[in-house]
């Protein structure tokens, strides 16, 4: 029996419940040993007597604690205390996507892919280590409250399945793939199934299928047409609803044959989210001949990797079927005769000829040089690397732009800016002129200079090639101006000293930044980090996830630099190397801070020249409007000067004092009986001022 504040393990102290499952209770614990907050998952009785479901429980969760990935909660440690079986994991705070989505009734097709991809990439590290999750649905995706997208309970729909635990435990079968529905073998396919169930989700606020009963449900996702999600919400883009259906194909050879081909179709469609690039398999096509490309190749040799792993499936599937008897009665959904578990058993069959055919015909081909004495695993990175910097472009005008919009202008079309600076009339950070004409072709990777306008009041920027970083870093900020490092690998120039520098001479704006290049040494296998700065947030996520990298925190900010939506800060600096995997944050723009004002006077009275006639004493209607026509003062009545005016939060910087008064008037008229009499008439008069306020 768990209670708050006891110690299990030696060393975690429980502190708190913080949920409760189908199978377990979950709690927020504290471990001593490495001073951390952890979620301790703890099984509930009926699980921890079934002596066979905790044996196969804690081989998949010992299993599970192998993964490590920025998208996955991760489990530290599986351990047993008087009976109480438990798992360590790491502590997630945040919500489950499932509640994400109840909270704001569906999300946009950009939230949704982006949180599909984060989902992908956790459940791709997954299967490249043969672990399929087989409950892959909202409940089991939390979103933390930095905005990192994370899969949990790997391994534990493994166990459940194996020992005739009821669906109830399974989770909801609204998620579940029509393998698995009919008892059938699943494999990493049946995740991708759940995962489009999933983004069916997002997408619409609801599950394609519904009914009564889970065998209801069952049936439909065995034999009944997948609906588009466009059925509910048109305006989700025709690529978004091509994966979403490729995703949820009834037959498995159907789908996406990995999680690297779904990832990179979701990648694609946030980038040109209308594009028909989605390939669906024709069935008839199996039976035809076919040349067996270099990557069907490679997926051959996986499979036959993982023959073992299909063995002691296809040896545990008695007992699912047994127990999806029990579950859906009411169904008789196998038959003595299985011919898809023939068709597997053929293929592997087949498939381990090819792998032996295809080795002995390599190394032939090694030894007869057929495959070049060249050859090189290496090329085909060399090759996508070169492609980038291929064709020509068109330069495009940068004159009379800012400094950063120009560069990234520059970048965004395959063009290498460098900038110089000079003294100039023109306003500070503006480009003067550009090296190469606009309208002129040049190849992609052509270095650009830019001449920036460093003011009438520029400083000379030193010359620190040459330098060791540190002693670099003081000798710009004693000149002024702020060091902008970026690392790079160089063979001729030892670790830690600077490469080159841009700007590399001339006079630039006091306090402006001087980019420095430092030298890592020799080449190793770190990873570049790219450039993030002006992307929108949803480019520079694909940005981070292409180059190998994990996406940190995400935060916004004020920028005068860089318009609303677009990164303008990131932790590593574009062209750093940093290990593979490493986490970076970045900001996202708000657009410029909101100038407010403020104002603070004392109104005096009316001057002779302002009104001639007015007398102290008289009543005098007082209304100050700012130029954006917000209403400070409404015609208030002051009688006594000076009258203490206070506002704040103003966002026009100036406005308009209005003074409005009466004044009686004497003259003489003619009454009925023609003496003469004083008549008094009043009269109202009004003038202005301007007011000016101060920036708060």
């Amino acid at each position: 029996m768990i209670k708050i504040g006891m110690m299990i393990g030696e060393r975690y102290e429980i502190l708190e419940k913080i949920g409760t499952g189908g199978m377990s209770d979950v709690y927020k614990a504290k471990c001593h040993k490495l001073n951390r907050f952890v979620a301790v998952k703890v099984l509930k009785q009926e699980f921890s007597e079934n002596a066979n479901f905790v044996s196969k429980f804690r081989v998949e969760a010992q299993a599970a604690a192998g993964l490590m990935h920025p998208n996955i909660v991760n489990v530290y440690d599986v351990g047993e205390e008087n009976g109480i079986y438990y798992i360590v994991m790491e502590l997630v705070e945040g919500i489950t996507l499932k509640k994400y989505i109840e909270k704001k009734a569906r999300l946009s097709y950009k939230e949704a892919v982006s949180i599909a991809i984060q989902v992908s990439l956790g459940i791709e590290a997954a299967h490249n280590n043969h672990i399929i999750h087989r409950d892959i649905k909202p409940q089991n995706i939390i979103i933390s409250k930095e905005g990192k997208v994370k899969v949990t309970d790997f391994g534990i729909a493994k166990a459940a399945t194996s020992n005739t635990i009821t669906s109830n435990v399974m989770g909801s079968v609204h998620y579940t793939s029509p393998e698995q529905a009919r008892g059938g073998y699943s494999d990493e396919k049946s995740d991708i199934y759940s995962l489009g169930i999933t983004m069916f989700e997002m997408l619409t606020g609801r599950v394609p299928f519904n009914g009564e009963t889970t065998v209801a449900i069952a049936i439909k996702h065995i034999q009944e047409e997948m609906p588009s999600p466009r059925e509910f919400i048109a305006e989700i883009p025709n690529s978004v609803e091509l994966i979403v259906l490729k995703c949820c194909q009834k037959s498995p050879d159907r789908r996406y044959q990995s999680m690297g081909e779904l990832i990179e179709d979701l990648k694609q469609s946030l980038i040109n989210p209308e594009d028909t690039f989605v390939v669906f398999q024709d069935p008839d096509e199996e039976s035809a001949t076919r040349f067996i490309s270099d990557n069907e190749m490679a997926q051959i040799k996986r499979q036959s990797e993982r023959r073992d792993s299909m063995d002691e499936a296809l040896r545990l599937r008695t007992d699912v079927e047994d127990d999806i008897e029990e579950e859906y009665a009411e169904e008789d959904y196998e038959d003595d005769y299985d011919p898809r578990m023939e068709r597997i058993t053929t293929a592997l069959t087949v498939i381990a000829g090819i792998v032996i055919c295809c080795v002995i015909i390599f190394f032939v081909g090694k030894i007869t040089g057929i495959f070049g004495a060249g050859f090189n695993g290496n090329n085909s990175e060399t090759e996508e690397t070169d492609s980038l910097l291929e064709g020509n472009v068109i330069m495009i005008p940068v004159v009379n732009h800012s400094s950063v919009d120009a560069q990234n202008e520059l970048r965004a079309i395959g063009l290498l800016p460098e900038v110089v600076y000079e003294e100039s009339e023109v306003e500070q950070n503006i480009v003067i002129r550009a090296s190469i004409t606009e309208g002129t072709e040049v190849p992609k990777g052509t270095t650009v200079t830019l001449t920036v306008s460093a003011g009438t009041e520029g400083r000379e920027v030193p010359n620190v090639v040459g330098y060791s970083y540190e002693d670099a870093v003081k000798r710009l900020n004693d000149s002024g101006f702020e060091v902008n490092k970026k690392d790079e690998y160089s063979a001729d120039v030892e670790q830690g000293y600077v490469i080159s520098q841009n700007p590399v001479s001339g006079k630039a704006p006091l306090g402006s930044s001087v980019t420095i290049n430092v030298s890592l040494g020799e080449e190793d296998n770190k990873v570049r980090v790219p450039e993030l700065m002006g992307l929108p947030e949803d480019e520079a996520t694909i940005k981070l996830i292409e180059a190998g990298l994990a996406v940190g925190a995400v935060s916004q900010m004020n920028s005068e630099e860089y318009a609303e939506g677009l990164v303008c800060y990131q932790s590593y600096s574009y062209g750093s190397y940093v290990d593979p995997g490493t986490s970076v944050d970045f900001t996202v723009s708000l657009g410029s801070a909101a100038v407010t004002y403020q104002y603070n006077a004392s109104i005096t009275a009316p001057t002779p020249e302002e009104a001639p006639d007015y007398v102290a004493g008289t009543p005098v209607n007082i209304s100050i409007v700012a130029e954006d026509g917000k209403i400070l003062m409404d015609n208030t009545s002051v009688t006594t000067f000076p009258y203490a005016a206070n506002y704040y939060g103003i966002k026009s910087p100036k406005g308009t004092i209005t003074f409005t008064y009466t004044v009686t008037i004497e003259s003489t008229a003619t009454d009925e009986a023609g003496e003469a009499v004083v008549v008094h008439n009043t009269e109202t008069r009004t003038f202005t001022r301007e007011a000016i306020f101060v920036q708060e």
